[in-house]
């Protein structure tokens, strides 16, 4: 796998920690946006690898970084592999930090690269269990440090609904349809498709316990037995090759979108 991890723009040319600190000094920074990616290792069934968040956001960014611009001044930080996964601490395998750490260690982060004079960061999520501390945090460091902080969810872009069905898109919010077929493109020999269970959990149909708006607490096993939702049975290396270049088009555009945007440019001044 390291062999082909690092090959692309986004390694090649793109990836902060390759250059050294002159190269940093010299960077023009009242434009440059850096990407934090944060993911997180946690179980994902039977029949997929624990770092399948962390992989996924490392496959997805590769993709998106060759459709930004050469000139685009956009640069990534290593993909932080740990997230916020209480939902599914007791699964053998799921490292989960505290909020209180990984609030702290994202904090730590950003006011490292305020030292460095940067002033433009977005925080590129692909674990649901990291998301409200996210949003929270995204506030707590503008007004910390005064960079202009953005957020986005690729898993909330929609990019692989051409591919899947009402249904899934509705319960396969984990190891289901989307995640095996991206994994089985990225690399199929971590997945065991023979292992890939069905499970549809009954969500409530109450428009005050609507299941994606969080209206309810709830761990991976109030949902499910086999730690799944979805089904992972219908995945396929071909839907997964056209969802991973989908989700790269359109988080290169979510990322030029926030390049090029002024956050002074809110207030009517005139």
């Amino acid at each position: 796998m390291t062999a082909g991890r690092y090959v692309g723009k986004a390694w090649d040319q793109c990836f902060f920690p390759r250059l050294s600190k002159l190269e940093v000094a010299e960077l023009a920074k009242h434009d440059a946006l850096i990407v934090l990616p944060i993911a997180a290792i946690e179980q994902h069934g039977p029949h997929m690898p624990i770092y399948t968040d962390t992989l996924i956001s490392e496959t997805l960014l590769t993709e998106a970084f060759e459709q930004l611009p050469d000139d685009a001044n956009i640069w990534m930080l290593p993909v932080m592999p740990y997230g916020k996964s209480t939902e599914h601490l007791g699964h053998p395998g799921t490292i989960s930090l505290s909020a209180t750490t990984l609030m702290a260690v994202v904090m730590d982060i950003a006011k490292s690269l305020h030292r460095s004079a940067f002033t433009k960061l977005v925080l590129v999520n692909t674990h649901g269990g990291n998301t409200d501390l996210l949003n929270m945090m995204a506030r707590d460091i503008r007004i910390e440090t005064g960079m202009a902080v953005f957020r986005l969810d690729p898993g909330g872009l929609g990019s692989a609904d051409a591919w899947i069905t009402a249904k899934e898109k509705q319960v396969g919010i984990h190891a289901g349809d989307v995640e095996t077929s991206v994994v089985i493109a990225a690399k199929s020999n971590w997945v065991h498709m023979e292992l890939a269970p069905i499970e549809i959990p009954h969500f409530p149909e109450s428009r005050f316990l609507q299941f994606r708006n969080r209206a309810f607490a709830w761990v991976m096993d109030d949902l499910s037995v086999t730690g799944i939702s979805g089904d992972a049975s219908a995945a396929t290396v071909e839907k997964g090759q056209a969802m991973i270049h989908q989700y790269g088009l359109d988080i290169a555009a979510g990322l030029m979108d926030i390049y090029h945007f002024d956050m002074q440019s809110i207030q009517d001044r005139g």
